[in-house]
Parts: C-alpha cells; sequence; structure tokens
C-alpha cells in the first residue's frame, strides 16, 4: 500500500459503508426482483448475490461506494435518510448497467474476482440485463414522489448523456496514436474521466439532496464535489490497473498495459520523460497485446518517469478539492469529515 496515503482512520469509514449497505440492500434487492427471471438471474449474479446458475452466494456486489456518497450527501443537508434510498438505488443500478456494458465494450472477461456477465451467460444477455438495470433505475426515481423525483429524473437523464460521451471518448482514445498532434493528452483524459467516472459519483451526491427538496445550488455543489471526487476514482483505479494485486483487484496484473490502454500514469509519464515517451511508445505501439515481460518493462518505465505519483497526487488534489467545495454547503457538523473519511478509501484502494 502506499505509504502516503494512508493518513485517516478505518472504522468510521467501513461503519458509513456497513450503514448504508443496511439502508439501501433491502429496497435494492426488491427492485431487482422486479425484473423478468433471466435479466433477474443476471443481475443478481452482478451484485454477487448469486451463482450462474442461480444458487445463493455470499458476494455482496462490490463496495458500495456510490450507494454511501447518496446516504452521507442527504445526511449532510441535514434530511431524512430516507430521501437518500431511492437516490441510492437508481445509481447502484445505473452504475452495474454501465460496468456490464464496459465490460462487452473493453472484453473484460473478469469483475470482482468473477466471470463477467457476459462472459458467464453470453454476450447478447449481458446487454439485455444491462438494459433491464438502466430501465429499472429510471423508473425508481420516477416514483420516488413528485415534483422532485422529476427533478431526480432530469439529474439522471444528464448523468446518462454525460456517461455515453465519457466512455465514447474513452474508446476513441484507444484509437488514436502515443504520440505526435494526435496523441492524447492529460487534460484531455481528466475531461473524459470526469464524464465516464465523476459524472455518476456526482449524480450520487446529488440525487438525495434533490429528492430532499435542496436548493439547486447545493444540489450543483454536490454534483461538482462528486465529479472531483470520480477524477480522484479513476485516477487509482489506472494506478491499480498497472499495479494492483490481482488478488485484490480480480484482474491479471499490468492488464491495462497489456491491453495498450491510455490511462493517467503513462499519459503523465509521457508527458514528463521524453526519452520514456520514445520508449513506452514503441513498447505500446506494437502490434497485439504486450508480452508479461513487456508489460513489466512499460511499468517501470511509467513509475520511473514519475506517472505513478504523478496519478496519485492528481487523486489527492481532486479529493481535496471536492471537500472544500463541499464545507460550504454541508448544514450538519461533522458530516463532511465523514464523506472526508470515504474519500480516503477512495484514495487506500490497495495502491
Amino acid at each position: 500500500m502506499h505509504a502516503g496515503l494512508r493518513t485517516i482512520a478505518t472504522a468510521p469509514r467501513i461503519s458509513a459503508l456497513a450503514r448504508s449497505r443496511e439502508l439501501v440492500e433491502p429496497a435494492l434487492r426488491a427492485a431487482v426482483e422486479s425484473l423478468h427471471p433471466e435479466p433477474r438471474r443476471m443481475a443478481a449474479f452482478s451484485f454477487g448475490w448469486c451463482e450462474a446458475d442461480g444458487t445463493p452466494s455470499s458476494g455482496n456486489g462490490g463496495k458500495g461506494v456510490r450507494q454511501a456518497l447518496a446516504v452521507l450527501a442527504v445526511e449532510a443537508v441535514g434530511a431524512p435518510v430516507e430521501h437518500a434510498v431511492p437516490a441510492a438505488v437508481a445509481v447502484e443500478l445505473i452504475h452495474t448497467f454501465s460496468l456490464i456494458h464496459d465490460d462487452v465494450m473493453d472484453g473484460d472477461e473478469r469483475r470482482r474476482h468473477r466471470d463477467a456477465v457476459w462472459k458467464a451467460f453470453g454476450t447478447g444477455p449481458a446487454v439485455l440485463a444491462g438494459d433491464a438495470l438502466f430501465a429499472l433505475g429510471v423508473r425508481t426515481l420516477s416514483e420516488a414522489g413528485g415534483e422532485h423525483g422529476g427533478r431526480a429524473v432530469g439529474l439522471l437523464a444528464g448523468t446518462l448523456g454525460e456517461l455515453v460521451h465519457g466512455q465514447a471518448d474513452d474508446l476513441l482514445f484507444e484509437t488514436r496514436p502515443w504520440t505526435g498532434p494526435e496523441a492524447v493528452g492529460v487534460a484531455e483524459y481528466r475531461d473524459m474521466a470526469a464524464r465516464k467516472t465523476g459524472s455518476l459519483l456526482g449524480c450520487a451526491m446529488a440525487l438525495g439532496p434533490a429528492l430532499a427538496s435542496a436548493s439547486p445550488p447545493v444540489v450543483g455543489t454536490f454534483a461538482e464535489a462528486g465529479r472531483l471526487l470520480g477524477i480522484a476514482f479513476q485516477a487509482v483505479d489506472d494506478v491499480l490497473g498497472i499495479w494492483g494485486d490481482p488478488l485484490v483487484t480480480g484482474k491479471p496484473v499490468h492488464s491495462d498495459l497489456r491491453r495498450g490502454k491510455k490511462t493517467l500514469p503513462v499519459l503523465a509519464a509521457m508527458a514528463l520523460d521524453g526519452a520514456a515517451a520514445a520508449r513506452l511508445a514503441r513498447l505500446l505501439g506494437s502490434p497485439g497485446p504486450l508480452s508479461a515481460a513487456d508489460a513489466e518493462r512499460a511499468a517501470v518505465l511509467v513509475a520511473d518517469a514519475g506517472g505513478r505519483e504523478f496519478a496519485l497526487a492528481e487523486a489527492r488534489r481532486q479529493v481535496a478539492a471536492a471537500r472544500d467545495r463541499l464545507g460550504a454547503v454541508a448544514r450538519v457538523d461533522g458530516a463532511v469529515d465523514e464523506i472526508a473519511e470515504l474519500c480516503a478509501y477512495l484514495l487506500e484502494r490497495q495502491v
């Protein structure tokens, strides 16, 4: 684990994750239960509730960061926590939809230490399951109640547009060269991450306050803070995609490098060190996936050129900016501190 990241005790953060899961999971399971049996089984598999054959499983479907942020945001504006439940359920459904479709688009065969949904059930059924979760997420918010339910659906619709924009950019980045005027720059990558990852975290933080009738400026501030956290989250994910422990990430070591994926540590390394950029371009621009030996060489080059530390510093900077914004609008003493503890978790994830 990176020595500079473990700065906040973990007990309060675990409490927030556990508290939000206890609050949200019954409603999430009830929503999924309403689906057609086939997409329902695939959705339950994706959440870790069952095996591919439908046998119940003890998995919990991921860390629950987004639902926890939804709960903490409602608490921060001093509203009854019940307002967070439809927001958290909708965000979890949309997040899982996006993961299922992302795995199809990227060809990733593993997710959370098991087969990706498309690998377990087939591409067509996986796309259908993702569509079912998408529709269910929208329906959950539309049924949340009155004027504020409509406002929340509008926020979600904007988020979905941003998700598509960010994912489209990410896919197009893979077709662009590593060097030259058409190469992807760090600023351009940051904008993509703000849409692909940040938009949904922003939505998670904004939906609950919106349902609780918070003012538009307050809702907008929560959305912006979540967007900044999303950039941080993506930066740490990029580090894990190169140096993460496969036993923790569920993916092979150097997985992003072996796929030639343009991630923040690599792009930063190329911007920081011209000699490293030339060597990395030769390695990563070769046809076909990298060998294990070449992936290891590339990882060393990226780290030595400063790409790994740049990405971690970027994550810390974005989290600090998010905390500053939240401090200006939170109405409950200690609420921002608890959100900050969850933010620390984003930076601690086995990097």
